[in-house]
């Protein structure tokens, strides 16, 4: 049985991996509405999800049962202005943004009582995300639930308090990318010295899954495990990379934190 409408304002890469959880888990909606001020965005995803309906503007998005604002911060307070005469009353408005409090969304849509924020993760696509997940005061279990239901099919989701969700879209969404690009790089220094890529991909990938277990469930101490490898060919460096973590991530949480916009 297909559920309630949702409508995407906004179509980049966050649509396109919930567009693809749809896809994944085979739900049904009465309709997925898509608007982008790009229509090249709006074209590829179309190509993509032939079943969703692109919009030529945010309004009819804005007048599904779902409304994802996928947006980046400095647009929203802006665009919810041009379309909160559109929602329903009933609806239920997501958030998929840091910065942008829910109290903050509540003072554009004073008659909106249903307001989500949710800080979605990348890994979602293959269903395995980590995605935190805070509700506006007041909001009724019989509302929350079943959209905890559909966030689930994103992979683990869970309820937090508002103030946490800046540090998770720094400790959870952003952090993969801290990771993505040094398997990319050392993939392609096993085909340099020797491996073919299948096998360099295959080693990298075997003994990443296998260092994640042993820090994580071997009993061993951060210290010990650590201290299992007795060479340590970047050894040097570990200072370098701590302090490039520190001087970029600490930064930007104080950017994203609430506070200016």
């Amino acid at each position: 049985m297909k559920t309630k409408s949702i409508g995407f304002i906004g179509g980049g890469r966050i649509t396109r991996i919930m567009l693809q959880v749809i896809e994944n888990n085979k739900t049904e909606y009465q309709a997925i509405v898509v608007y982008d001020i790009n229509p090249m965005v709006l074209a590829d995803l179309k190509e993509q999800f032939p079943g969703i309906k692109v919009a030529d503007s945010n309004l009819e998005p804005a007048q599904q049962d779902l409304i994802f604002i996928s947006l980046h911060p400095p647009v929203i307070m802006e665009t919810l202005e041009l379309v909160k005469e559109q929602i329903k009353p009933g609806a239920v408005v997501i958030s998929l943004a840091p910065k942008i409090t829910i109290a903050k969304i509540a003072s554009k849509l004073p008659d909106i009582k249903n307001i989500v924020r949710l800080i979605p993760n990348a890994t979602s696509i293959v269903n395995e995300g980590y995605n935190p997940v805070c509700f506006a005061e007041g909001m009724s279990e019989w509302k929350k639930q079943p959209m905890l239901t559909i966030f689930r099919r994103m992979g683990h989701t869970f309820e937090v308090s508002e103030n946490k969700l800046e540090s998770y879209a720094i400790m959870s969404a952003m952090l993969p990318t801290y990771f993505w690009f040094q398997w990319k790089e050392l993939v392609e220094i096993g085909c340099k010295i020797g491996l073919t890529e299948e096998e360099s991909y295959n080693s990298v990938r075997d003994t990443m899954l296998a260092a994640w277990r042993t820090y994580y469930y071997s009993g061993l101490t951060p210290d010990e495990v650590i201290n299992l490898v007795p060479v340590k060919p970047i050894g040097e460096s570990e200072a370098q990379i701590r302090a490039i973590y520190n001087d970029k991530l600490i930064p930007l949480f104080e950017k994203i934190k609430p506070g200016l916009y």
